[in-house]
């Protein structure tokens, strides 16, 4: 990959600020989450009530990931929900936390967030990973193809590939140099053309250390998932650090990091909040998903002694409780790991307990009130 160019020349679009007493930006990655007795449709009407609420208190950027053949999560078209959200919202950065790469053609990435650029002039971010967001099986029914190791060995030329279509700039010569993603910059340089001067601004996501160095290399934005990876997170935001070449995109390294969080009134009913997850990610991890279960069934559920060996080590890693004890561990994690950024994701059984978390967290820091 010989470039990368774009318009957000000295972070414009990545970097954010901090808001009220908050030590770094916050944002919100929302996984649409359904729960027990519960629809995709009453999930997706509280993403847009999480982004209406957090946007109005003064997060930076509202993400959703794409994950596929899992009942309890429903986001497995990025493009759709951010669309369905930017007609909902105004200011909030919306993107992908992320898009799986070797899951899609460039091409295809490239016009699904031109669109929705042309939807939302400034506001959109591509996050970017090369996991397929699934079991092996259903990667290969999106693939169709069974080779699942070259997606993920191919990834540095699918991104150097879809930059080019984002750009518009494939070199005279190329097999792609007469195709053209639209909404893009080519609709500017056709007569009469008038195109934005915005494309969305790629991201790298990664839980190990493979995207860091490749995202310090290029000189891109870097998302990494603290909140099912812990143990790596600051070998892989050091190697970030020490890998980062200045670009076009960015003149500094630049790193948020996703952190599981979920404030309460009071620390028993967050304990009971953050178990809901504890037990679906118990599920998942034995071929097991499903729906997110009750609060109820939850305290009610038989864990083996192998299980609650993992439930703890889980929730050893959801900063949880009243919002000043959520403060003051969101503090400390920032501290600890340097991230310019923290994205919270909220799990739980309902959406009246997730907006509840926002709305906490918000008034711990002194963030503005809602409107």
């Amino acid at each position: 990959m010989d470039e990368i160019r774009g318009d957000e020349t000295g972070g414009d679009g990545i970097r954010g600020t901090a808001v009220g007493t908050a030590p770094v930006p916050l944002s919100v990655l929302d996984l649409v989450t359904v729960g027990q007795g519960r629809t995709a449709t009453q999930a997706l009407r509280t993403g847009v009530e999480i982004a209406r609420l957090t946007e109005s208190r003064g997060f930076h950027r509202y993400w959703v990931a794409e994950h596929h053949s899992m009942p309890g999560v429903a986001s497995s078209s990025p493009a759709v929900i951010l669309a369905h959200i930017a007609a909902h919202t105004e200011r909030i950065r919306l993107g992908s936390g992320g898009v799986m790469l070797p899951n899609h053609a460039p091409l295809v990435i490239a016009e699904q967030f031109g669109t929705l650029e042309a939807m939302a002039p400034g506001r959109i971010d591509l996050g970017l990973g090369r996991a397929p967001g699934t079991d092996g099986a259903t990667a290969a029914a999106l693939r169709r193809s069974d080779r699942l190791n070259e997606g993920a060995d191919d990834f540095p030329q699918q991104l150097s590939e879809l930059i080019r279509f984002l750009d518009d700039d494939f070199p005279d010569g190329h097999p792609y140099s007469r195709i053209h993603a639209v909404p893009g910059p080519v609709q500017a340089t056709a007569p009469g053309g008038v195109q934005s001067a915005h494309r969305p601004p790629v991201w790298l996501l990664g839980s190990s250390g493979f995207s860091a160095r490749l995202a310090g290399t290029l000189g891109l934005p870097f998302a990494f998932a603290h909140h099912f990876s812990a143990q790596n997170t600051i070998p892989a935001l050091d190697l970030y650090r020490e890998s980062f070449r200045p670009s076009a995109v960015l003149d500094a390294p630049y790193a948020l990091i996703g952190v599981s969080a979920l404030a309460a009134d009071d620390e028993r009913e967050a304990r009971r909040q953050v178990l809901t997850g504890a037990l679906s990610m118990v599920r998942l991890r034995t071929g097991r998903p499903g729906l997110i279960p009750s609060p109820a069934e939850a305290e009610a559920y038989a864990f083996s002694p192998m299980e609650r060996e993992f439930v703890d080590g889980w929730l050893a890693n959801v900063v949880h409780g009243t919002a000043d004890e959520v403060r003051t561990g969101l503090d400390d994690l920032a501290k600890r790991t340097g991230a310019d950024e923290l994205m919270i994701t909220a799990n739980a059984h309902g959406g009246d307990a997730r907006l509840r978390s926002y709305d906490l967290i918000a008034d711990a820091y002194g963030l503005p009130a809602a409107s």
